[in-house]
């Protein structure tokens, strides 16, 4: 397999589920400004979407979209506990995890990296992913993940939208859970060895 990403993007997450599985694949940088790869391949031809992460198997079928990515490399290995199986209870709350992630932490941050966004509206911004904080801050009272079977591709999504909050001098630490829990995951072996990984290319 094939992991195409980009430092300081949501294509983390997929890198530390590939950690926490254990399973072999070759990561390769695109750049975001470009659509090239490290090599100068064309992105686009690759992924027309043209961001990433995109996943591309043995075969040559690439998969986008970053919950479907992480649902899909869990399965491949069920054993590891990654993510519930198909059809219970428990996958359709992973489902709403990656959902509320998406389209209310991840969705809530980005407005922010625009850098013609006048003040007024990145006020509006902040101040709706603050009430989503919150949320996030009450559900993991009392509690080391998202779901209650253990470390899953939610928290490894989680994880990763929640650090770029550096970018924008937001402190987690006025959340006291949601500081405890970034320590906790970025402590994971998994997260360390991808974030290991990446450093030469955000260096470049």
């Amino acid at each position: 397999m094939k992991l195409y990403y980009a430092p300081d993007t949501c294509s983390l997450s997929p890198h530390i589920v590939l950690h926490e599985l254990g399973l072999p694949v070759t990561l390769v940088r695109v750049d975001n400004r470009t659509k090239t790869t490290a090599d100068g391949s064309d992105f686009l031809a690759i992924s027309p979407k043209g961001y990433v992460a995109a996943l591309q198997l043995d075969d040559g079928r690439v998969l986008t979209e970053g919950s479907a990515i992480l649902q899909y490399l869990a399965d491949l290995k069920p054993e590891a506990g990654l993510a519930p199986a198909n059809g219970t209870w428990e996958r359709a709350r992973l489902q709403e995890w990656l959902n509320f992630i998406t389209s209310e932490i991840h969705a809530g941050i980005s407005p922010l990296f625009n850098a013609a966004l006048p003040e007024e509206a990145k006020a509006i911004f902040r101040d709706k992913l603050f009430r989503r904080l919150a949320f996030v801050e009450n559900a993991l009272q009392g509690r080391d993940h998202l779901l209650e079977g253990g470390f899953s591709v939610a928290d490894a999504y989680l994880f990763t939208v929640l650090g770029w909050t550096r970018f924008f001098a937001i402190d987690l630490g006025r959340w006291p859970a949601i500081a405890a829990y970034q320590r906790r995951v970025g402590a994971r072996p998994s997260v360390t060895a991808a974030l290991a990984a990446e450093a030469p290319a955000q260096a470049a």
